[in-house]
């Protein structure tokens, strides 16, 4: 695709401590390949001359090896690309810690609540839990201090990832403030919640959004559902054929797949060829300069499939997620249902910096083929849909719901609706 690779730079993975002159010289490695081929430069919030101005004073004063990840943390973040940020040194980032406590926090109507509890019976937390203060210290306040060490390409995706890393901090004891739904009010409460050790920064896990189940299940005789975060390139054909007759089919990307169907699925959603993307690609010639290459196209295939498209997505979505939307977006019938995802689209260029520490950039530039930017912006849904607080606390599915109402119809009861989308 195109893609610049750095494999020529030196990563001094054996130096014991890092000095100011390499420091600087990390500083000067990264701030030269955003300068020249990175293809979303001029997305870019703050000057890319004023970035490095800034950093040199910060990076040339005596630091510790975590102060000069945390330095270079900040200085990623200035890209405001969702893949770029500091891979080898997460544990830099706040919160700080060898322990976590087992949570999921989400960010909801501006609000941080419990998401996601592996066993409820380990905490005194509750879904649905809205967390006002942390430690002593407000949500609102932690945000912001935290926020210039988060990469990411938009906010609800920084926001994403500052909730996945709430629950890292000191082992033992931690107090939370939450407001709690009792009956048709709140109330405000205090938790204690221990933090165990934890193998590493809480950033894996299984974070997807969508349905637990199998690939492909059948939400009514009408309905089909299939979720991309388990699906196989050879399960592709079969499922096309099992929803022959179907008024409509829910693909879920809130997720990232598990398998690269782009082409395999998109072709058997179209009857013409359709141009779903286009790339921008560097110039060797004129380093700083891209260059356009021809759409890239979806051929109809068989066996085809004539019915809805509902495709949901969110902050998850990123990345291959993304630019399988963009592919399977082009059926005539297709909407997209959900709220802006990640806005990181592109194959990633890896980057190595001294001290061992490593980073990436999106290395490619991806546009719809009228040339409309997707970086920074994300997929944006036909139908905008946002999970509520009310709605997490009564186990709803609200994205889903939407989906199943485009397909179904005004027709369709509401408690219906919820019931078919229900969890499983």
């Amino acid at each position: 695709m195109g893609n610049p690779v750095f494999h020529g730079e030196a990563p001094y993975k054996s130096l014991s401590t890092v000095d100011a002159g390499f420091r600087l010289l990390a500083l000067a490695r990264l701030w030269n390949i955003v300068e020249y081929w990175f293809p979303y430069r001029d997305l870019v919030d703050t000057p890319w001359q004023d970035v490095l101005r800034a950093a040199i004073p910060r990076l040339a004063v005596p630091l510790d090896q975590d102060g000069y990840a945390l330095e270079m943390l900040r200085v990623v973040a200035e890209i405001r690309d969702t893949h770029a940020n500091l891979w080898s040194s997460l544990d830099a980032r706040p919160g700080v810690g060898d322990c976590v406590f087992d949570v999921e926090f989400r960010f909801v109507e501006g609000e941080a609540i419990v998401w996601a509890l592996p066993d409820p019976n380990d905490t005194a937390l509750e879904i649905g839990d809205v967390l006002t203060e942390f430690d002593g210290r407000a949500v609102e306040q932690l945000v912001e201090e935290w926020r210039p060490f988060y990469a990411a390409s938009n906010h609800p995706t920084r926001l994403r990832d500052i909730g996945r890393n709430y629950s890292t901090g000191p082992c033992g004891e931690s107090f939370l403030q939450v407001r709690r739904a009792a009956g048709a009010k709140e109330q405000n409460i205090e938790i204690a919640v221990e933090r165990t050790e934890a193998n590493g920064p809480n950033i894996s896990g299984d974070f997807g959004r969508d349905r637990a189940g199998d690939t492909y299940q059948e939400l009514s005789e009408s309905v089909g559902y299939l979720k991309l975060s388990s699906i196989e390139s050879d399960d592709v054909e079969s499922i096309v054929s099992s929803i022959q007759g179907k008024k409509g089919l829910i693909i879920d990307i809130r997720n990232y797949p598990n398998a690269s169907v782009m082409y395999e699925l998109g072709q058997r959603l179209i009857t013409t060829s359709q141009p779903f993307a286009r790339v921008t690609s560097a110039d060797l010639n004129n380093p700083g300069a891209f260059g356009w290459t021809p759409p890239l196209v979806l051929e109809p295939n068989t066996p085809n499939y004539n019915g809805r498209i509902a495709i949901l997505v969110d902050e998850i979505s990123q990345s291959h997620a993304e630019f399988t939307a963009m592919a399977l977006r082009v059926n005539s019938t297709a909407m997209v249902v959900g709220s802006t995802t990640a806005g990181a689209d592109g194959n990633v260029s890896p980057i190595t910096l001294p001290g061992g520490l490593r980073t990436l950039i999106s290395g490619i530039g991806i546009y719809y083929p009228d040339k409309t930017p997707t970086q920074r912006v994300g997929i944006v849904p036909d139908i905008e849909v946002k999970p509520t607080i009310e709605g997490i606390r009564a186990g709803r599915d609200e994205v889903l719901e939407a989906a199943l109402r485009y397909i179904l119809g005004d027709e369709v009861a509401e408690d219906e609706i919820i019931r078919l989308a229900a969890r499983p």
